[in-house]
């Protein structure tokens, strides 16, 4: 006996965008059903109360280049989720991911015009429905193509929203005025304030939205003397909204010592996304240890350390290992990387303090990672297709013009 339609589209909506392509060609019904508009909005929906099952590994340089990407799913997860070899391939010969959420990949390019001149190429893509959505580059960007964007974005189930903060005097200023780009209209909007820094350099490579706001955390570096307000990190929240910035103190335990030059601070979403307890966690590697505090009161910047653990006492079998990067995924889990190999460490309940080595990689030097969630999420209204032949033959060579490979991988 046939199943109903409507129960195989509840079934269906509630899998990995993978997991639903491998089963286009079981029935007609199937075959159908990734392309249809609102089953792909009802599964990303649903993939916002899910745990993220891939991350992407890449070398931490500077945007402009490209290089070596690497998927890897977390235990469990490498048969129902993942994405085409030949998109990783296309990836990580054209573009630098600056950040991820529920499943679209904000993506940096940079290249050459029609006139030989180079330019910055910014766009969204969904490697699982290979897709990609080309958004409009300010002006502003052009003038400084080889400066790291201060971008990020945040995906609902229907629409992106795309905040790019930039320094608009002509000499250094710690006011940063702000643009988000909304899929759904297809316009830059400006915010309503300038976003005050402080006098730190924040890091835009890791930011966490939480209680309606973006928030980044500062560098370690000592370059205040100690009577200044920014002697020691910080974290400073900016709400597009109302254009509010606001400043976040570090704990007391985390600003000791931060000055050293091995100190290396990052904050991760905490909690699982079905949790009314959802919190920002700060991790600190200093000196091979690794200390990790969750914000518990946000309103006087409280926090609670969860953890304090030497890297060699983590049961790694490495004999010295270095570590060169680190995450915090589906808010219980740090994921780092030492020179050949990730590991994901349980910081919550039976998986408390236990070690499991996730894979290898092959990048060289510092990492950076970027969470990943297998979904039919739309980049937007204008999305276009990836010609996977033209990338299956090309994406092996390193291209020169980004750009004149973006306009051959539009379908016609």
């Amino acid at each position: 006996m046939a199943m109903p339609h409507d129960l195989l589209f509840e079934i269906f909506s509630w899998l990995p965008a993978k997991a639903i392509y491998k089963f286009k060609c079981a029935t007609k019904f199937l075959s159908k059903l990734p392309e249809e508009t609102y089953f792909a909005l009802k599964q990303s929906q649903k993939a916002l109360l899910k745990n993220d099952s891939c991350f992407f590994i890449q070398s931490d340089t500077t945007q402009r280049f490209s290089g070596q990407i690497e998927l890897h799913p977390l235990p469990g997860e490498g048969f129902s989720s993942g994405i085409s070899n030949d998109v990783v391939k296309f990836l990580a010969n054209s573009a630098k991911i600056l950040s991820s959420s529920n499943g679209l990949l904000l993506c940096r390019a940079t290249g050459q015009n029609q006139n030989q001149n180079h330019q910055v190429e910014i766009f969204i893509s969904n490697p699982a429905t290979q897709s990609w959505l080309p958004i409009p580059t300010p002006d502003h960007v052009q003038e400084s193509i080889d400066a790291d964007l201060k971008i990020t974005f945040e995906c609902d189930s229907n629409n992106c929203m795309v905040f790019l903060f930039y320094d608009n005097s002509v000499d250094w200023s710690s006011h940063l005025d702000c643009k988000v780009y909304l899929t759904k209209e297809g316009v830059w909007k400006a915010g309503e304030a300038s976003f005050f820094t402080g006098g730190r350099s924040l890091r835009f490579d890791m930011p966490v939205y939480h209680n309606g706001a973006i928030h980044f955390i500062s560098d370690c570096f000592p370059y205040f003397q100690r009577s200044s307000p920014y002697f020691r990190p910080y974290i400073m929240s900016y709400n597009f909204e109302d254009g509010i910035t606001r400043m976040l103190r570090v704990p007391k335990e985390a600003r000791r010592g931060s000055h050293d030059h091995s100190c290396n601070m990052g904050i991760f979403k905490w909690g699982k996304a079905t949790s009314s307890t959802q919190s920002i966690c700060l991790v600190r590697l200093r000196k091979f240890v690794f200390t990790i505090w969750v914000l518990t009161k946000y309103e006087s910047s409280s926090w609670r350390r969860i953890l304090k653990v030497r890297v060699k006492a983590m049961g790694l079998m490495e004999k010295n290992p270095i570590v060169t990067g680190f995450i915090v995924l589906n808010g219980d889990l740090l994921v780092f990387a030492t020179k050949k190999k990730v590991y994901g460490y349980g910081l919550t309940n039976e998986k408390y303090m236990r070690v499991e080595e996730i894979c290898e990689h092959g990048c060289e030097s510092r990492v950076c990672f970027t969470s990943y969630s297998n979904t039919l999420s739309t980049c937007g209204a204008d999305a276009k297709s990836l010609m996977l032949s033209w990338c299956a033959t090309t994406a092996a060579t390193t291209l020169s013009n980004p750009n004149q490979q973006h306009s051959n991988l539009v379908s016609k």
